[in-house]
């Protein structure tokens, strides 16, 4: 992979970054916007930032933190309430050093009441499993998406997010085909950082190209602190 940043201009000044996979050349072009919140409407935002900068056959790409926080799923864990069984569970959470997450009897407590309860011991109840046969991500399994995706208090790279826990968005799949119906543009919102293989949780692609653009993004182009771009254009060439 090699990158060639070059100045784009516009409004927002995007940087493109092109890269070489598998003997043919894409580019991602990382959107700045203002900082997102529940106020945002997710087609209002594309028209003012990507809108400028689009082509034909490009593919829009939405981190997955800012599509929850505009559908206002972010929360302050001052304002959560953890039960005595989401501290408990939280407790038996593996201590990872990739980040806190369920770890955090807030993102536990919110975990709970997204997913159910029953899901979530149903997640521990695999993962001893799981333990037995010596594989890993049985809990998140059975737990769902929610549980997975789940970023505790104080990880956010964004200072006006930083006391958030934050899940993933509701309905992906069905944000995406929203998104397109009003903008008219295919679009993913995907899970991307500095440690695991990205992953595409929702699209208007086939699955081919939703495997094409995770091997695209694999360097994590839209930045993992506070570089205020939560969206991109992936294009091919």
């Amino acid at each position: 992979m090699t990158h060639d940043d070059q100045d784009q201009g516009g409004v927002t000044g995007p940087q493109s970054l092109s890269l070489e996979f598998e003997g043919k050349q894409y580019t991602r072009i990382p959107i700045r916007t203002h900082i997102l919140t529940e106020r945002d409407d997710p087609a209002s935002i594309v028209e003012q930032y990507v809108r400028p900068h689009w082509q034909a056959g490009d593919v829009l790409f939405l981190a997955e933190t800012g599509v929850s926080i505009m559908q206002g799923r972010a929360r302050d864990h001052r304002k959560i309430k953890p039960t005595a069984i989401a501290r408990r569970l939280s407790r038996l959470v593996t201590k990872s050093p990739y980040g806190v997450g369920l770890r955090s009897p807030y993102a536990m407590q919110y975990a709970i009441e997204l997913s159910g309860l029953h899901r979530i011991l149903a997640g521990c109840a695999w993962h001893v499993v799981g333990r037995l046969f010596r594989q890993s991500g049985w809990f998140y399994a059975a737990a769902g998406i929610q549980a997975k995706m789940m970023d505790a208090e104080h990880t956010m790279g964004i200072p006006e997010f930083y006391e958030c826990v934050i899940p993933g968005p509701a309905d992906p799949r069905g944000t995406c085909r929203k998104l397109k119906e009003q903008t008219g543009m295919d679009c993913a919102i995907v899970d991307v950082n500095d440690i695991f293989h990205p992953w595409c949780i929702g699209s208007t692609l086939s699955r081919t190209d939703e495997k094409l653009l995770e091997n695209c993004l694999t360097d994590n182009p839209l930045g993992q602190g506070n570089e205020g771009t939560p969206l991109g254009i992936w294009r091919r060439g």
